[in-house]
C-alpha cells in the first residue's frame, strides 16, 4: 500500500515538474524580442508556400517531353497520396496531370470509375480553377489547338 501511494507522488511531483518547465520555457520564448517577427515571418512563408503550390508550377506547354513527364509525375504523386488518405493533396496533383492532359475527357472517364465518389467530386471541385489559368475546360469539353500530349491512352 505504501509502494502506490509514493508512486502516485512521485508521479504528481514529475508531472508537476513538467508542466513547470513548460511555463518557464514558453515566458522565455514570448520574451525574446525576435519572437513575434519569426512567428510572423514562418506564418507569410507557409502561406506563400501553400499559394506557390499548384498550378504555377505548370510546365512548359509546347515542350511535349517535359509535359509528358510532368503529367505521369502528377498523376503517380496523386495515386500515392490518395492511397495514403491525404485525398486533398492527392486531387490537387490529379488536377494538375487534368490540366496538361490532352484529351481531359477521358482521363476524367477514367478516374471517375476508379476514384470513390466523393474523391471524384473534390476533383470536379477544384477543376474550375483550372480552366481559369487553362484555355479550356474540361467539363465542358472545350480545347484549343493543343496537340494530345502527356495524356496516356
Amino acid at each position: 500500500m505504501m509502494g502506490g501511494k509514493s508512486s502516485t507522488i512521485a508521479a504528481g511531483v514529475c508531472g508537476a515538474l513538467f508542466v513547470g518547465y513548460c511555463i518557464y520555457f514558453d515566458r522565455k520564448r514570448r520574451s525574446d524580442p525576435n519572437f513575434k517577427n519569426r512567428l510572423r515571418e514562418r506564418r507569410r512563408n507557409q502561406a506563400a508556400a501553400k499559394q506557390g503550390t499548384g498550378l504555377s508550377k505548370l510546365p512548359d506547354l509546347k515542350d511535349a517531353e517535359a509535359v509528358q513527364k510532368f503529367f505521369l509525375e502528377e498523376i503517380q504523386l496523386g495515386e500515392e497520396l490518395l492511397a495514403q488518405g491525404d485525398y486533398e493533396n492527392g486531387v490537387e496533383h490529379l488536377t494538375n496531370a487534368i490540366a496538361v492532359c490532352g484529351q481531359p475527357q477521358q482521363l476524367l472517364q477514367v478516374l471517375q470509375q476508379t476514384l470513390p465518389p466523393p474523391v471524384f467530386q473534390m476533383l470536379l471541385t477544384k477543376l474550375p480553377t483550372i480552366s481559369q489559368v487553362q484555355s479550356f475546360s474540361p467539363l465542358q469539353g472545350h480545347l484549343t489547338d493543343t496537340p494530345t500530349l502527356g495524356c496516356v491512352q
